[in-house]
């Protein structure tokens, strides 16, 4: 029988990317999509939330009620885990990844929202909402700057790389090509 992707079968490749191909890849997903699964955990147990996000660099950022239950979650428990998905329509096609990190609520006095709220399109859920796009919002946002990601593309096995590779922050002070994967 033939195979349309004969590169998909065994044996797997195990080679990683070189960090800044992967970073390149990664940054890639997170801007091209703009929906996520948050996954907090909380008294009540464990929440998937899916989540409409904006991204900066590594970083991924929403607004969010602050009486909702994600928040109330986060509250308890700042660590998270974000998932993102490019559509998929065969194993071939299957790109994600999953963010790990705690998460940051930064009410609208707090000093570093100015940084990642420049990012935000908030004029888009204004407009959704029928909110005057003339006085920005003064929404709670919730950054998360990933510690971690696991990142899966089946096309790099095409390569002879790894469908997973795996990313973390590289250490303050060092470029991201000195982190070890």
């Amino acid at each position: 029988m033939p195979l349309t992707n004969p590169w998909l079968a065994e044996p797997t490749p195990a080679h990683r990317l070189p960090q800044q191909r992967l970073d390149e890849r990664i940054l890639n997903l997170l801007s091209s999509q703009n929906m996520c699964v948050l996954a907090t955990a909380g008294p009540e147990g464990p929440l998937a939330t899916p989540v409409r996000y904006y991204s900066l660099d590594f970083a991924v950022m929403f607004t969010a009620a602050p009486r909702s239950p994600k928040l109330r979650n986060i509250a308890a428990d700042p660590r998270v885990s974000v998932g993102i998905f490019a559509p998929l329509v065969g194993l071939a096609s299957s790109r994600g990844a999953q963010l790990l990190g705690e998460a940051r609520v930064l009410p609208p006095e707090h000093p570093e929202r100015d940084h990642y709220w420049d990012a935000f399109r908030w004029e888009n859920e204004h407009a959704e909402r029928g909110r005057s796009l003339g006085e920005p919002p003064s929404d709670t946002l919730v950054v998360i700057e990933p510690d971690r990601i696991v990142y899966t593309e089946h096309w790099l096995r095409r390569e002879g790389f790894a469908a997973r590779q795996f990313w973390k922050r590289p250490p303050l002070g060092k470029p991201s090509e000195e982190t070890a994967n």
